[in-house]
C-alpha cells in the first residue's frame, strides 16, 4: 500500500502485523487494519520511527528503503567506553597545522544532522570553514577588525572588552590566536528564527557533532570567543554565509589536537534536585 505525499509503504510479504509502527508513531497517524494503514492528513513528524521500529524492514516512508538503514543490533558502545568518551573529551586549545579530510568532514556533520530537533524540523544549518586558507583569512578579518575596535575606543567596558583586547595584544605581539585557538576549522550552527526552538536545537547539533568528532580522535573547543566577535561585529554573520531569518546557536572549532590527555579528570558529585 502506499500513500502519495509521504510515500509509506508496507511490503506485506515482509509484514508480521506486530502493530510496533502504529503503537510508536508520535504523530499518531499510523493504524491497524490487519495490515498498516497510513493517514495521510495526521500531520505525520517525518520522524522515520515506523522505519525504525519495524522487525522485519517492511515499513518504508519518504522514499527510504530500510535494507539501506544500519543494523542496530550490536552496534552501540558499551556503556563503559560511552563513559570513557564523556568523561575523557577535554576542549582542545592546540591544534596540528593540517586540514582534516573533507570528506570525513561530510561524514560528520550527516551524522551530527541526526540529532533530535523540537517538533523534527530538521532545520539546523551547519555552516563550516573546510579550507585552512579560508579560514586563516576570517582569523586575519577578525583579528584587524578588533583591532580596529580596540584602536577607536569601539570595544564595550567590561568582561567582553577585557578578552577582545587581550586577544589583539596577544596577536599583535607574539602572534597567538586565542579567538580561534589556531584551529583549522570551524563550524557555527542556526537555525531558522520561527523553528520551535532554534537555540535548542543548535546546541544539540553541535553537542551531536562534539562527540563524533571526538570519536573520531578529532579535537574541539566551544568558541565562546567567536561568539563575542559576532556581537561585537554581526554583520560577520552574513559574511559566513548564514541567511538573515536565522539565530545562530554556537560556534565550534575543530581539527587534530596538538595534545595527548591520558586520563580523566575527576568532578562531581552532581548538583541534584530530587523532586519529592
Amino acid at each position: 500500500m502506499e500513500k502519495s505525499m509521504f510515500n509509506f509503504q508496507v511490503d506485506e510479504e515482509r509484514c508480521i502485523q506486530c502493530g510496533e509502527c502504529a503503537a510508536d508513531c508520535p504523530a499518531g497517524v499510523i493504524s491497524m487494519d490487519g495490515m498498516p494503514v497510513f493517514n495521510e492528513e495526521g500531520g505525520c513528524f517525518r520522524c522515520q520511527h515506523c522505519l525504525a521500529v519495524c522487525p522485519t524492514g517492511a515499513v518504508s516512508i519518504l522514499g527510504k528503503n530500510p535494507d539501506e538503514s544500519q543494523p542496530l543490533a550490536g552496534a552501540f558502545p558499551s556503556p563503559g567506553q560511552m563513559t570513557a568518551l564523556i568523561k575523557g573529551r577535554r576542549s582542545i586549545r592546540r591544534y596540528r597545522d593540517e586540514e582534516v579530510a573533507s570528506a570525513l568532514i561530510d561524514e560528520l556533520l550527516d551524522t551530527a544532522a541526526h540529532a533530535p530537533t523540537g517538533v523534527n524540523n530538521q532545520g539546523v544549518l551547519f555552516t563550516v570553514v573546510k579550507e585552512r586558507t579560508v579560514m586563516n583569512a576570517l582569523r586575519q578579518e577578525v583579528m584587524e577588525r578588533l583591532g580596529k575596535l580596540k584602536e577607536s575606543g569601539g570595544l564595550p567596558e567590561g568582561f567582553v572588552g577585557k578578552y577582545m583586547g587581550g586577544a589583539v595584544k596577544l596577536w599583535v605581539e607574539e602572534g597567538r590566536d586565542i579567538i580561534f585557538r589556531g584551529a583549522p576549522h570551524l563550524l557555527v550552527t542556526s537555525a531558522p528564527k520561527g523553528a520551535p526552538c532554534p537555540a535548542q536545537d543548535t546546541v544539540i547539533a553541535l553537542s551531536t557533532f562534539q562527540m563524533i568528532a571526538h570519536a573520531h580522535g578529532l579535537g574541539t573547543v566551544w568558541d565562546g570567543m567567536f561568539m563575542m566577535v559576532l556581537a561585537l561585529c554581526p554583520d560577520l554573520v552574513g559574511r559566513l554565509g548564514i541567511p538573515e531569518g536565522h539565530l545562530v546557536g554556537y560556534a565550534m572549532a575543530f581539527g587534530r589536537p596538538a595534545v595527548e590527555y591520558h586520563r580523566t579528570v575527576q568532578r562531581g558529585p552532581a548538583q541534584v534536585n530530587v523532586v519529592r
